[in-house]
């Protein structure tokens, strides 16, 4: 019993309009928070490129958004956070 209520808690707790965040995209949303204009990295910590599914994903659920165009690497996606990102991060 104790552990579906956790369960139920902690997947609520990342969910905002229906989705639930995945580790890697909460690692990642939660990174923009002490950037300037929530700019998301395009490298994780130990230098690999952000996964493009993981950017993809959030962009469609409206976690973050696409901010500019990178002119050196057209097919890299530069990111901010939402507020709904901000929320999904700061609920966990």
């Amino acid at each position: 019993m104790g552990t579906s209520t956790r369960q139920r808690k902690s997947s609520s707790s990342t969910t905002v309009g229906g989705s639930r965040a995945t580790e890697p995209q909460k690692d990642w949303l939660r990174r923009g928070l002490d950037q300037p204009g929530g700019k998301l990295p395009l490298f994780d910590r130990d230098g690999q490129r952000i996964h493009p599914r993981t950017i993809q994903s959030c962009v469609e659920r409206g976690w973050a958004e696409p901010w500019f165009d990178n002119p050196l690497k057209p097919d890299w996606l530069v990111c901010k956070l939402t507020s709904d990102g901000r929320q999904i991060v700061s609920n966990t």
